[in-house]
């Protein structure tokens, strides 16, 4: 891979691992890309905005509810540097990746709660509970190190 742009910095995001009463957790699949594109529910921290605040918020947006509690976090941020030929694209082309604060969530809601059609641009077009460990084999492969340490340090929540 080239190297990036020394200038680009990273983009500060949250990340949510979003369990079930199963101990599963949500996947949702990307709307803006032609690939089948699973992930997690993510985003971008606003100005002046606490991580904790952010996931919440971010699930709001994303899946129309933040009917949950946070139960655990990654101690570290963690890094994901985009792939080459996206850098100058993706994430508005100021990024060269993301540096992100991941929470692991337990939902308190119903399925039913969870709406991927309230925003006018949804982020996800569908989602589905899946094992924790099944996420590295789902996402595309430049996040795959990031979910192989969400699995690590998430994984006692699975056991409900």
């Amino acid at each position: 891979m080239p190297d990036l742009p020394p200038d680009l910095p990273y983009r500060r995001n949250v990340g949510a691992v979003l369990f079930n009463r199963q101990g599963h957790v949500l996947i949702a699949r990307r709307a803006d890309v032609a690939q089948d594109a699973w992930q997690l529910p993510q985003g971008g921290l606003d100005e002046g905005e606490e991580p904790r605040q952010a996931v919440l918020r971010e699930l709001r947006e994303e899946i129309g509810t933040d009917r949950a509690e946070i139960i655990g976090e990654v101690p570290e941020w963690l890094r994901y540097d985009l792939p080459a030929e996206l850098v100058g694209t993706a994430l508005g082309g100021k990024y060269r990746g993301q540096m992100q604060k991941w929470f692991a969530l337990r939902f308190q809601g119903e399925d039913a709660d969870i709406r991927l059609d309230l925003d006018g641009h949804p982020e996800f077009n569908a989602w589905r509970w899946e094992r924790l460990e099944e996420l590295p084999r789902i996402v595309v492969a430049f996040r795959r190190p990031i979910y192989e340490r969400l699995v690590e340090a998430f994984a006692p929540f699975t056991i409900v």
